[in-house]
């Protein structure tokens, strides 16, 4: 999820139209719109000219692709009476299931935190409080509990409009927001980063313990961070605070993550380009790689108080954000990593997989349009009976992109210093400059263009991947062919990878569209989900995802409201196997202006943790109702509904009245 700073109201908010960043891809290699058209014209989906000629008179060419596709659902692996979409002030859940506040921003972390008072905000108070924004969620058992563990939740960003009272005024009934404070700064730097709590059910609900040995809060502003693997120490991440290179302050714009199969929470850094403001010097070597990854932006304000995040002052200080934190959850004292071996771009996740001969298999989703999908395959093997063994695996491995074609295969490239084009000749020195430059590494050797890949899921029960792909708008109809039906794509799409011989390593795979997303019922949308469907299963955008502990796909979105679908986001559960495949069935919704995260299943599958991050903003979408929201005239006050309390995102544990698994 990006943020974004409007021209009008000065807000950081989503839209459906900017979410997806400044699309910084300048290279002509195919997005995977042009490789999906390609390969389904070949397929033959408009067999015969009179079916083609009686039909398009009233149904568009793109359309017609979506009939051979409709299929009737049998056999569904979610038993659950579905929830009706809609869009209100509240969170609802499917009938028989409650749905309870477990932790909301500024919620108390520590024995000894202060309780949360809105018109007194403090970062010293923030630190030891749960952040803002929750986005992923993992789950860590302690002594193999499903009911006694530790929750792991990234602070993806912040929204001071509906953080700080007195910060926004109406003029000519347009929204206006102040300048920040250094204190307001400072508080919305310890909102960031991620939080470590203990957690355990209590008489079928969830509790935080608060005096949990364990628990932590990582900030942007005060948690000390090392840059480890092959980067660490190199002259383009050396500043004039870290000479070394070796050390960083902060974690910031923390999107989706994981949990690695020897127990620690990594963190993915994602829409790193906001924070930044200035200008480099005339001529600087790192001009073509931050265009590249649109630095600056200048959404935050943070530069107006912090030299570092002025690339005038500090220009290097970029290259050491965008990569993957990894965090030791065991011990509270221990420095997070920063595993360079991974690839530095706008990270949208790290699901892991433990591969047959033992090597750990990570897929990376870069959300921006024209991007691209990778994973990270580790040198070393995972050894289940020596924790301490595994815990510098990631900082060494192989990282791939993606390389779709037309025939339904895909190919893994190798991003490797000397392979290729990957040579000094253009421009790269060590594997640090490779990785420092990931984006620019994979352009070069053709990876193909997505619509903003996000969360990618192994699944363990059936051997397949899951690539949520947003969305992308602005792909043009010249990219794409008539078979094509995805030119300017608002709702996005599914894909489906299955890897050579079941090994989650290979370099070669098949792959699949499991879904393409958006309303059915309009011909001109494309969609493909089954005819068993409702009108309260479809949904667009899809963001996050999760596979239980039955091998069931979950998929929560990010982009729906008012203008964009007429319904709220949420989480729904689709159907992958079977004469049940395509089918989607809405289980939990999300208040006005909100996206949901997560979500996550407990090993048992009797809870799914979903966050839900920025309730009560939408921007130009809430103003399609003839107003903004902002902290004294909010759309919604979720979740207390009290008039001196702003609207808080908050993490949701959702558990069946009386208990048992989830959807059985």
């Amino acid at each position: 999820m990006t943020e974004h700073r409007t021209p009008d109201a000065h807000f950081r908010t989503s839209l459906l139209e900017e979410n997806d960043g400044p699309g910084a891809n300048p290279t002509d290699n195919r997005t995977m719109g042009e490789i999906i058209a390609a390969r389904f014209s070949r397929r033959g989906f408009l067999k015969g000219s009179l079916a083609v000629s009686a039909i398009a008179a009233t149904v568009s060419p793109l359309a017609l692709i979506t009939a051979d596709n409709a299929r009737a659902a049998e056999g569904s692996a979610f038993a659950f009476d579905e929830l009706e979409a809609g869009i209100d002030d509240k969170h609802h859940v499917a009938p028989g299931y409650d749905a309870d506040v477990l932790l909301r921003w500024g919620d108390p972390l520590f024995a000894d935190s202060p309780g949360f008072d809105p018109t007194k905000q403090s970062a010293e108070a923030q630190a030891r409080q749960f952040g803002y924004n929750n986005d992923y969620v993992g789950y860590i058992p302690i002594d193999g509990s499903a009911e006694h563990g530790l929750l792991v939740v990234n602070h993806e960003y912040t929204n001071p409009h509906l953080m700080f009272p007195g910060l926004v005024t109406i003029v000519d009934g347009k929204a206006k927001q102040a300048p920040l404070s250094k204190e307001q700064v400072d508080v919305e730097m310890a909102a960031h980063g991620g939080t470590i709590v203990e957690i355990r059910k209590v008489s079928g609900k969830w509790q935080v313990v608060r005096d949990g040995k364990l628990n932590r809060r990582i900030t942007s502003s005060n948690t000390e961070i090392a840059l480890s693997g092959p980067v660490a120490g190199h002259d383009r991440v050396k500043t004039s605070a870290d000479p070394t290179g070796t050390k960083v302050i902060g974690t910031i714009n923390n999107c989706a993550g994981g949990v690695t199969p020897w127990g620690t929470y990594v963190m993915a850094e994602e829409n790193i380009h906001g924070y930044f403001s200035g200008e480099l010097p005339q001529g600087h070597k790192e001009a073509a790689n931050y265009k590249r990854l649109g630095i600056p932006e200048d959404a935050y304000e943070w530069a107006a108080h912090y030299d570092r995040f002025d690339i005038g002052k500090e220009p290097n200080e970029p290259n050491r954000f965008g990569w993957i934190v990894e965090v030791d959850v065991q011990d509270p004292t221990s420095v997070p990593r920063k595993r360079t071996a991974m690839g530095r771009f706008k990270h949208e996740g790290a699901e892991s997989i433990v591969a047959q001969d033992g090597h750990v298999v990570f897929y990376l989703g870069d959300d921006e349009r024209f991007d691209y999908v990778y994973k990270f395959v580790t040198t070393g093997k995972f050894d289940p009976d020596n924790r301490a063994a595994n815990m510098d695996l990631l900082d060494d491995g192989t990282l791939h992109v993606a390389k779709f074609a037309d025939d339904g295969s895909v190919e893994w490239l190798p991003i490797v210093f000397g392979q290729g084009p990957l040579t000094a000749e253009n421009g790269f020195a060590s594997q640090a400059d490779v990785l420092i430059e990931t984006r620019r590494a994979a352009d070069l050797l053709g990876a193909t263009k997505m619509d903003r890949p996000e969360d990618i899921q192994p699944n363990a029960v059936n051997g397949k991947v899951y690539v949520m792909l947003t969305n992308n708008s602005k792909r043009k109809a010249d990219q794409v062919d008539a078979a094509n039906p995805r030119a300017e794509n608002a709702f996005g799409h599914i894909i489906e990878i299955v890897e050579d011989g079941g090994d989650f390593t290979a370099t070669k795979g098949r792959w699949e569209i499991l879904l393409k997303c958006g309303d059915p019922a309009v011909a001109d949308v494309g969609a493909t989900f089954s005819t068993a469907t409702t009108a309260n299963g479809w949904f667009g955008m899809p963001d996050n995802c999760t596979v239980d502990s039955a091998g069931r796909l979950w998929v929560a979105t990010d982009g729906q409201g008012p203008k964009a679908t007429g319904r709220t986001d949420g989480l729904w559960a689709v159907d992958t196997e079977g004469t049940a495949r395509a089918t989607s069935k809405l289980f939990f919704r999300v208040p006005i202006g909100a996206e949901m995260c997560g979500p996550l299943f407990a090993p048992d599958d009797q809870t799914a943790f979903v966050a839900v991050q920025h309730p009560g903003d939408g921007g130009e979408d809430w103003e399609a109702f003839g107003r903004p929201s902002y902290y004294e005239d909010l759309s919604t006050r979720w979740p207390d509904f009290k008039p001196d309390m702003p609207v808080r995102p908050a993490v949701v544990a959702i558990t069946r009245q009386g208990g048992g698994k989830i959807a059985v």
